[in-house]
């Protein structure tokens, strides 16, 4: 009985989403002010039903419901009860409906803030919010139902959950990489409603900054922990493969951090209106992408959730049709989004079109890098991959220039900079990230990638500080109340611009300084790896709630004392006769050890893989870094109050 409830909550649902799809706008252009009301009531029903489908979903996976297919493909009676509850978002139904909850929790938040803005977006936003819901719901019950029954041939036991996703990673990594993705169509709903309404002045751009900068720190925070799910799951020691799918998450990160950039300017001086307008739509439109090659079968990848052409076809047209829709309401609203006020080239805003050309032309580098292969197979001219040789060649020296002029910005003016406001500390900075770095690299004898990366790095560094430091030193309060009177938005930009050289240091560091050795060895061996001993102690086999294991025993020395233990698993799940790797680590802030058990050979011999990662965790560090930073500028105490009628 429930899961048909939870069926008929998401038909409810959808009809709500029509509704607030349609009368908010005819309201608008009736001008019936109770029309324009009805949005925050339909939003709020219409979250409501999503949620108790969801709730239903998940009450049929904790109590072992098998007579639901999807429960059946996902879970098994042997799981943990964390991993069948996240097995809700397992398997492609789930994770649809997990993706469709999320869209309505954003669109229940802008009902919330609804207050805060002029009483003839408000409603238009959430409109523009409930067209998105309506087609990602119709998807959803259509080609994705996760509610079809299996009555009344029900079987004992469920296939069980994907072993690659039975880990605490990914648990939180799909729903937080949701976050971001859906995010980021409260921006396009903003841009779209100011299109709407001709409400193109600067104030739609404060309006959607806070939106999006909370939907880029989600993003930034998902994909940081899918890297570290991948470095310490798949048992490869790596962080970063530039699959197609984790290209499909990286490439609205950038557009999204262009949009972030491209708002701001907007909102302080009215210019980039047009490129802003076309920044929301591309990045919402990159998401859309991003679910299509997720959910197309177009796609093989440890990401990748459905093979079925229909739903590809569903959602390229759901794509075509809203940002199609989008760009058409842009054509016609163009003559009203050119921006007047002009700007100097040394100005703050020329140095931020610069990054936002850099970025732009990054994220079509990735994408020409992601989608040439599909064209290619899908004309019939052969099968070709690109894989990381293009994109670190191509990619590289793009971010790197963009992280020297990103440091530059702050210190610049709004229209018009003198040289030497500029000039000095560009120079000093340079000559001591230079000389520091040069240090470094003739010590531990790096190349001169890595002497030009750890430059730039440093000239960050001492820029970013020494422009904190001239503001907080400016006036007669003190450094400490000067401090306290810099907005939220300013450090959130700092810590972010930090993390991302926190991040570069890292990926620097872990390709150049790290050592790997794949070994043959038995209980009782040592190897010898980067200055340290490893030695297999014991080989055990051990049993989990719905696998068996092969667990080793190793210990590591430095300088004959031992540092750690180490203890990893081949695992055997039962249900689905999977073999899977549980790699060990020993984590530092400098150095990870990382041990993985490959293939058993003849006898009690073992296949092993030792890797000492440097620095490696700096990775992870800077994202977090740049997650903390997007919400503190999300959180700015100015996107409280509220927007004037008139602005």
């Amino acid at each position: 009985m429930l899961p048909e409830i939870g069926q008929f909550s998401l038909i409810l649902s959808l009809f709500f989403a029509l509704s607030l799809a349609f009368v908010p706008l005819i309201g608008y252009w009736t001008g019936n002010r109770l029309l324009l009301e009805t949005a925050r009531p339909l939003t709020f029903i219409m979250s409501f039903l999503v949620l108790v489908s969801f709730v239903i979903l998940g009450w049929s996976f904790a109590v072992d419901d098998f007579s639901v297919l999807y429960v059946s493909q996902n879970s098994n009676s042997q799981l943990p009860i964390w991993y069948k509850l996240s097995a809700l978002w397992g398997g492609h139904e789930g994770s649809l409906l997990l993706w469709v909850l999320i869209l309505v929790g954003w669109c229940s938040a802008v009902a919330l803030k609804i207050k805060t803005l002029p009483k003839d977006i408000g409603p238009i936003v959430l409109s523009i919010l409930g067209m998105v819901s309506l087609g990602f719901l119709a998807f959803l019950l259509f080609t994705s139902s996760p509610f079809v029954r299996l009555l009344p041939n029900a079987p004992a036991d469920g296939g069980d959950l994907n072993p690659l996703l039975q880990d605490i990673g990914l648990i939180v990594h799909p729903p937080l990489l949701y976050m971001g993705y859906v995010g980021f169509s409260v921006a396009f709903a903003f841009a779209v409603a100011a299109l709407i309404t001709g409400s193109l002045n600067s104030s739609w751009a404060r309006w959607a900054r806070p939106w999006t900068a909370a939907s880029w720190a989600f993003l930034t925070l998902g994909i940081t922990l899918g890297s570290w799910w991948a470095y310490y799951e798949l048992g490869w020691g790596g962080w970063w493969f530039w699959d197609p799918v984790e290209n499909a998450s990286f490439m609205p990160w950038l557009a999204g951090t262009a949009l972030l950039h491209s708002l701001a300017v907007t909102e302080k001086r009215g210019v980039f209106k047009s490129w802003t307008v076309l920044l929301a739509i591309f990045t919402f439109s990159l998401s859309l992408l991003g679910t299509f090659l997720v959910r197309s079968g177009v796609l093989t990848s440890v990401h990748s959730f459905a093979a079925d052409p229909t739903r590809g076809v569903f959602i390229l047209t759901l794509l075509l049709i809203l940002v199609g829709g989008s760009l058409l309401l842009y054509a016609v609203r163009a003559a009203q989004v050119r921006s007047s006020v002009s700007f100097g080239v040394t100005g703050r805003e020329a140095w931020l079109l610069l990054n936002n050309i850099l970025l732009t032309v990054l994220t079509l580098t990735v994408l020409l890098g992601t989608l040439y292969p599909l064209i290619f197979d899908a004309l019939d001219l052969g099968k070709i991959s690109v894989g990381a040789p293009y994109f670190n060649t191509v990619f590289t020296p793009i971010a790197l220039l963009l992280i020297v002029f990103m440091a530059v910005g702050p210190l610049s003016k709004w229209h018009n900079t003198k040289p030497s406001v500029f000039l000095w500390p560009c120079l000093v900075s340079a000559v001591l990230s230079i000389l520091i770095s040069g240090v470094i690299t003739f010590i531990y004898e790096f190349n001169l990638i890595a002497w030009l990366s750890l430059s730039v790095a440093l000239w960050v560094v001492c820029l970013s500080f020494g422009d904190w430091f001239i503001k907080v030193s400016a006036g007669t309060k003190g450094i400490i109340p000067r401090a306290r009177q810099l907005p939220r938005n300013y450090y959130g930009m700092l810590l972010a611009h930090l993390g991302i050289v926190v991040t570069l240091v890292g990926i620097v560091l872990v390709s150049l300084n790290s050592s790997e050795s794949l070994l043959r060895l038995s209980p009782g061996d040592q190897a010898s790896v980067a200055g340290y001993e490893f030695r297999f102690d014991a080989l055990e086999q051990v049993k989990g709630p719905n696998y068996v294991a092969d667990k080793g025993h190793f210990t590591a020395y430095k300088n004959g004392l031992p540092v750690a233990e180490l203890h990893p698993e081949k695992r055997l799940f039962t249900t689905r006769q999977q073999v899977m790797t549980e790699a060990a680590l020993d984590a530092g802030f400098t150095r990870d050890l990382y041990i993985s058990l490959g293939e058993k050979l003849d006898g009690s011999a073992w296949g092993v893989r030792i890797y000492v990662k440097s620095f490696v965790r700096w990775i992870w560090l800077g994202g977090l870094m740049m997650m903390a930073g997007g919400l503190l500028a999300a959180l700015d105490k100015r996107y409280k109050r509220r927007v004037n009628d008139h602005a």
